[in-house]
């Protein structure tokens, strides 16, 4: 399967990037609307994982003073445990270092992703916690 990562740069290919969000958090794992929609998009870079003929990977980042703040990683069911979130986790990697600015990358990872986030470099800060009913923790890696 053909696949590339890219920035998202049109209204069009966030629309479908936010569907999917919306399939992944809302309808499978029954995050309320208003937590998965909660009006900070505009202020976010967009990402996607593209086969040739749709999206099928997303998620956002957001600049918090020096740092970037990675959320809303999400897969489709189909194309799940096929390496499409590393590959799209990775792209970013490359892709947010080259801001000069930016020292530190975190995220909030559900406590059944910790491991795919740890070996993409990421370290646990803190305890868990509940987020949208599930335990997260809390992730950083320094750049």
């Amino acid at each position: 399967m053909q696949m590339n990562c890219q920035e998202i740069t049109t209204p069009e290919e966030a629309a479908v990037c936010f569907a999917l969000r919306h399939q992944v958090f809302v309808e499978e794992q029954h995050v309320p609307v208003e937590l998965e929609v909660d009006g900070l998009d505009a202020d976010a870079r967009h990402f996607a994982a593209k086969t040739d003929d749709r999206i099928i990977a997303t998620c956002r980042v957001r600049r918090i003073g020096s740092a970037a703040k990675i959320e809303r990683v999400a897969v489709l069911k189909e194309f799940r445990r096929m390496g499409i979130g590393q590959t799209l986790m990775k792209y970013i990697l490359q892709v947010l270092p080259r801001q000069g600015d930016i020292q530190l990358l975190k995220l909030s990872s559900q406590a059944d992703a910790v491991q795919f986030y740890e070996k993409l470099g990421f370290r646990t800060r803190g305890n868990e916690y509940m987020d949208a009913g599930m335990p997260h923790y809390d992730m950083v890696k320094e750049i």
